[in-house]
């Protein structure tokens, strides 16, 4: 069986974090920026985690599975 290659727009926008878990930036932080609060823009500065259902998914565009 031939390897698996990891997908390179995935291991651009996902990272492993210590315990396991994939962080992930949020979206609508790139542009048309003036519309929105700076409540809004500071919370989507944060990084967030991968939800479960979706973990698997990117696991394997990681070719970590």
């Amino acid at each position: 069986m031939p390897k698996i290659k990891t997908n390179s727009g995935a291991k651009k926008r996902f990272a492993l974090t210590g315990t396991g878990k994939i962080k992930r930036k949020h979206a609508f932080k790139s542009h048309i920026l003036t519309k929105k609060t700076k409540k809004q823009k500071r919370n989507l500065t944060h990084a967030a985690t991968v939800a479960s259902a979706d973990r698997s998914a990117v696991l394997e565009l990681l070719a970590l599975k």
